[in-house]
């Protein structure tokens, strides 16, 4: 039975010719999950069907066998004081079968032979039933017997007469043979019928996901990527999420190509302007012009200063994971930054200060970027800020949430730009205000995002109030 059984070896991995392992395909592994526990059932049937037919086979031969005995003990009789019998011809041609087994039999009063094999193997006397036969298994003459035997006490004599039959088991071994041949034939062509109604039934149950691998498959062209959704048409319940899934993913790509598309063309436009100032003053410079070589410095600066922000915010935007949290204590990153912009802020003739208590002031989080976020905060709180002004790094904690507030006393913001103001590129007073990129509060807003931190734009009376919220984890 276990010849027939399906490899089920086939599910594991192959290894590949370049040392690399190849995935089973999806069909095979349904067909050997479907086949495999049939092969189950099957040999259990087997060993099953084995044990059912050899006890039937044994239990008809041993009725046959028992009834021979019982005609051959019917005919034990005494007379004048000595025990006779008639061995009747029908008994033993009840034995006889296609594969000539041999027949043996043996009477015996107690342990004196009355007739038959006398080397036929003896019962125990005193174990055997008058009423009923008794069936053994034995070796006689280099061959296995089955011997049915029964004691009969008889009138005036003293010692019990023991009937004995036995006959061979070729009959019966070839009887079992032919019954189990025909139950593992019975169960090699069911095996081969289901695998025959299986494969089409499995290429029928596939046939969503190929025309959903050809939906898929229809998009890879030398043209512009196709992001929109799947148009797949009615799914099984399976593939629903899958496609769901797909679908998602595609339009978060969408997402992330125009925005890539319109940053690419934003930053080539802003980046335009100081490099044609570039080379304006470049040509100026040879001809010997004393301020060209300062309006470089300052072009060089702007370009400087945009390419720093357009990498962080590429940085704070772009897709995966941040690199692992760090503690972060935010008033020794205040300092730090307010020693990067302590210049600036002279040069602008604004007062830079911290407030803060004794704290402290740790989130977990990612120091460049929360580094690059309040050095934007405070960049824009000098920019935007008047002669004599102040720019004000706050620190506010409680057992919730720690507080990053930067306030100026600059013109501010009127709460219906303030949505324009975290734009890209946003620069609410065009050409006229102070040169910048309009880049600082759209890395604030982008860096507050990845960090789960709240932001909120508000009046600082005059001026603005940028209010950062870390929770505290």
């Amino acid at each position: 039975m276990s010849s027939q059984a399906p490899d089920t070896t086939q599910a594991e991995p192959v290894e590949a010719p370049n040392g690399r392992t190849r995935a089973v395909s999806l069909r095979h592994r349904l067909l050997v999950a479907m086949v495999g526990p049939l092969v189950i059932p099957a040999v259990v049937l087997g060993l099953v069907g084995w044990a059912l037919i050899s006890d039937v086979v044994r239990r008809t031969n041993d009725r046959v066998l028992g009834g021979a005995l019982g005609a051959i003990a019917e005919t034990v009789q005494v007379e004048r004081g000595e025990v006779t019998l008639d061995l009747p011809p029908a008994a033993f041609g009840m034995l006889e079968n296609g594969e000539r087994d041999n027949v043996y039999y043996r009477i015996a009063v107690g342990r004196d032979l009355l007739t038959g094999y006398a080397d036929l193997p003896a019962p125990d006397i005193p174990t055997l039933s008058a009423e009923e036969p008794r069936f053994r298994y034995a070796d006689f003459r280099g061959q296995r017997i089955r011997i049915a035997e029964i004691r009969r006490n008889l009138p005036r004599i003293n010692a019990p007469v023991v009937v004995q039959v036995a006959e061979t088991l070729e009959n019966r071994r070839s009887l079992r043979d032919r019954l189990m041949t025909a139950l593992l034939i019975g169960e090699f062509v069911l095996i081969t019928i289901v695998l025959l109604l299986i494969r089409p039934a499995l290429g029928w149950s596939l046939r969503p996901l190929s025309d959903l691998r050809r939906v898929v498959e229809a998009r890879d062209t030398r043209a512009a990527p196709d992001l929109s959704p799947l148009r797949t048409g009615p799914l099984p319940s399976e593939l629903r999420p899958l496609s769901r899934s797909f679908n998602r993913l595609l339009s978060r790509l969408d997402d992330a190509t125009t925005g890539m598309r319109r940053f690419t063309a934003d930053a080539s436009h802003q980046m335009r302007t100081p490099l044609s100032v570039l080379k304006v003053q470049v040509a100026l410079a040879r001809r010997g012009s004393s301020e060209a070589l300062h309006e470089i410095e300052e072009a060089t600066d702007r370009l400087e200063r945009l390419l720093t922000q357009l990498l962080t915010l590429a940085r704070a935007d772009e897709a995966g994971v941040l690199p692992p949290d760090h503690r972060i204590d935010l008033k020794e990153l205040s300092q730090a930054v307010i020693s990067r912009r302590i210049r600036q802020a002279i040069e602008a003739d604004v007062e830079l200060l911290l407030e803060c208590g004794e704290g402290p002031y740790i989130i977990q989080g990612h120091r460049t970027l929360v580094f690059e976020m309040l050095s934007n905060l405070v960049d824009n709180a000098i920019r935007y800020n008047r002669a004599g002004g102040m720019a004000q790094i706050e620190l506010v904690a409680d057992e919730h949430a720690i507080r990053l507030v930067v306030t100026d006393t600059g013109p501010g913001i009127p709460a219906r730009l303030r949505d324009l103001a975290m734009s890209r590129f946003a620069r609410l007073q065009g050409e006229q205000g102070p040169p910048g990129s309009g880049l600082g509060l759209a890395i604030v807003r982008s860096t507050a995002e990845r960090m789960g931190a709240q932001l909120e734009l508000g009046d600082a009376e005059p001026g603005l109030r940028v209010t950062v919220t870390f929770a505290v984890r």
